[in-house]
């Protein structure tokens, strides 16, 4: 069984990420279209790293691999709107506005599932099953490691009373 090799991750796929959660509020366009391409770009460094593939697999698998990064791009711009959004409406939310931010955020979990499990076919056809698994648990290490640093910078919401709806 191979190790994983950590120091892609952390050095180039979460240290832009970070930079960009923590100053979501005020990011343009163009920065996130930076953070975008080098998440991308650096993600699929790592999994290439962890991942070894035959020629052969590897011919057929990164296509693929790159409709999946892409369409798992447009769910994970929304979530960084999203975290925008309740960063911008954190010192004042109202119950309406934190109801809204919980259902957003389920409905992008649930694409996010729905995206995953729809990309399980394509990459079984051309990965055996050991590789099939290992690439998910790659991708699950990975948004492990994003969650939990979200989860550590991103202040959860007081119980204090709210401002009327």
């Amino acid at each position: 069984m191979g190790t994983w090799n950590w120091t892609p991750i952390v050095a180039l796929v979460l240290a832009p990420f970070l930079a960009f959660s923590a100053s979501a509020g005020e990011a343009d366009e163009a920065n996130l279209e930076i953070l975008v391409s080098t998440i991308q770009a650096n993600k699929k460094a790592f999994v290439a790293v962890n991942l070894p593939l035959e020629d052969e697999e590897a011919r057929d698998f990164w296509p693929i691999y790159d409709r999946y990064q892409s369409d798992l791009a447009t769910v994970r711009d929304r979530f960084v709107r999203l975290i925008a959004d309740y960063t911008a409406n954190f010192g004042t939310m109202s119950d309406a506005k934190a109801r809204e931010i919980v259902e957003t955020y389920l409905g992008l979990e649930r694409d996010r599932a729905d995206l995953r499990q729809r990309y399980l076919k394509p990459f079984s056809e051309v990965l055996p099953g050991r590789k099939l698994a290992r690439l998910y648990q790659i991708e699950n290490k990975i948004d492990a490691v994003l969650r939990y640093r979200l989860a550590r910078d991103i202040p959860v919401l007081e119980q204090s009373p709210s401002p009327p709806d």
